[in-house]
This record gives C-alpha cells, structure tokens and sequence, in this order.
C-alpha cells in the first residue's frame, strides 16, 4: 500500500522532511517513489512547500498519508 510520509534528511536536532509517496513496507528513510514537497519545522512559521496537485493525484490512485502528513497538507491548502 502506498503512503503519502515524511522522510528525515536532517542533522541530528535539526529535522528536516521531503514529503514522499512510498511503499509502506520500505523503512522511513528508504526507497521511495516520488517526492512531492518539503517541510522545515525549524522555523517560525513553519515552511511547507507542497505540490498540492502531485498530492491530491496520489490520493485519488490510492495513496493514503499519514496523519503528520494530513494536518500539513491542511495548512498547506489554507495558506495556498
């Protein structure tokens, strides 16, 4: 089944996330089949950058995103 989640590349103590569609059963920062946004919790407010048409696509083929992943695209249509 396929995920809409977020992958880790920060540095320790300093998060950062790609928004990734992937295949549930890979690890967190595993193999993955496309990218579709960035995350960045660092800073005040936090910065979202999303393909909000990738995202809806993916859902419509099946893709179910996480709950982190719910409440950003969320705010990611708020702020569009």
């Amino acid at each position: 089944m396929l995920k809409i989640r977020l992958r880790r590349i920060g540095a320790k103590k300093a998060p950062f996330y790609r928004i990734v569609v992937a295949e549930s059963r890979y690890a967190r920062d595993g193999r993955f089949v496309e990218e579709i946004g960035t995350y960045n919790p660092l800073v005040d407010p936090a910065e979202i950058k999303v393909d909000l048409e990738k995202a809806e696509d993916w859902m419509k083929k099946g893709a179910q995103p996480t709950d982190t992943v719910k409440v950003i695209l969320k705010k990611a249509k708020e702020n569009a």
